[in-house]
Formats: structure tokens, sequence, C-alpha cells
């Protein structure tokens, strides 16, 4: 009677279908070029993102923590959360851009990026950080100084870097809004193809 009552047993955790594995999580962690600032639901890179991966034949999702207004600082104070919540399989790093609009230090943002990537790396994620540029009415020598820290970061952490706009955008009014600082839809798919090639590295590991 005990017999069949554990062969019973077994039969059902046999016939009980296994529980499906959880798509890879992309993790973007960034400020408004990030969010979706000024756009319609679904029109900014991220979303955009998630259907490329889909038409791509990628299973992964993403989950956009990208906060308007957010620097290094507020990445730094949310991230350890975020990496525990979602435990991702990559993050994609775009900050730093709020930090350097307010003239803070350019060490202190290159030790806080610093940091993402150590945290990030320390909970089994690859790691894609996105470059910012400011604009030369901040003088050549904080500009040079701010491109200076992303250099500096690729080289100490062998951490793929892509430039999230390229001059063609950066350069040109009609792909930004009025404000003359957040790109318009328009920009969007521009913004994902300057990621997609880097970020596709990292897809295929």
């Amino acid at each position: 009677m005990l017999r069949a009552f554990f062969l019973a047993l077994v039969l059902a955790a046999a016939a009980t279908p296994a529980r499906s594995a959880e798509p890879p999580v992309i993790l973007v962690l960034g400020d408004s070029l990030s969010a979706g600032y000024g756009l319609a639901p679904g029109q900014g890179w991220v979303a955009l993102l998630q259907q490329r991966l889909k038409q791509e034949g990628y299973g992964h999702r993403v989950v956009n923590a990208s906060v308007t207004g957010e620097t290094t600082d507020g990445g730094l104070a949310r991230i350890d959360r975020a990496l525990a919540v979602h435990k991702p399989g990559i993050v994609i790093l775009e900050l730093g851009g709020n930090d350097g609009l307010r003239g803070l230090p350019v060490s202190r943002v290159e030790a806080n990026l610093g940091l993402l990537i150590t945290k990030s790396r320390a909970q089994g994620a690859d790691v894609l950080l996105l470059t910012v540029q400011m604009p030369s009415n901040y003088g050549p020598q904080y500009t040079s100084a701010f491109r200076k820290v992303f250099d500096d970061l690729r080289a100490r952490y062998q951490v793929p870097v892509a430039a999230l706009m390229s001059p063609a955008v950066a350069l040109d009014l009609d792909y930004f809004q009025a404000d003359g600082i957040h790109p318009n839809a328009r920009a969007q798919p521009l913004l994902l193809d300057n990621v997609w090639p880097r970020l596709e590295a990292l897809l295929a590991r």
C-alpha cells in the first residue's frame, strides 16, 4: 500500500509541467534620455529596444529603471534594490548627463560610475556604458575632462562603451524637442541604432 502511494506521488510529479524559465533581463538605468521624457508611451529608444529584441529572436525582457533628472548619486542609491529585484543579465548605464549639467566634479562622476559598474558585475551582470557629452558652452576644459571620464572607465574596467547620441543627431536641431536638450520621437530609432551593435555583442555571449 505504501509503495503504491509513493508510486502515485512520482507519477503525479512527472505529470506536472515544469515551470518555464524566466526570460533574461536587461536593466536600463538612466535619466530622461532613457526615461522617454516628452515622448508618448512606446516611442523612447528603450521601448524600441524591446521591440528590436523580439524581432531579432531574443527572449530578453527590458526593465526601464530610468528616472528624469537622475544623477549618478541617485543611480547609486537605487541600484542595489534594482539588481536584487530584477536580477539582470545585462545592465545598460546611461547616467552622468545631469551631473555634468550641474557642473559637478568629474572625479565624482567617474567614481560613481565605477561603483555602478562594480556593483552590477558583482551580481553577475554584464555592463554596457553609454557615453555623455557636455555642450560646448561649458568650456573646453570641463567638456574635455568629462569626455575623458568615459575613456578612463572603458580602459580601467574593460567595459563596452557606446555613444547614445552620435554627432549626426547631437548637432541637428531637427532631432530635438523644443527645449533643445531632449531628442524627439524621430531621433529615437537612431539612438537605438547607436546602442544596438555593442549590446548585441553582449547578447551573443
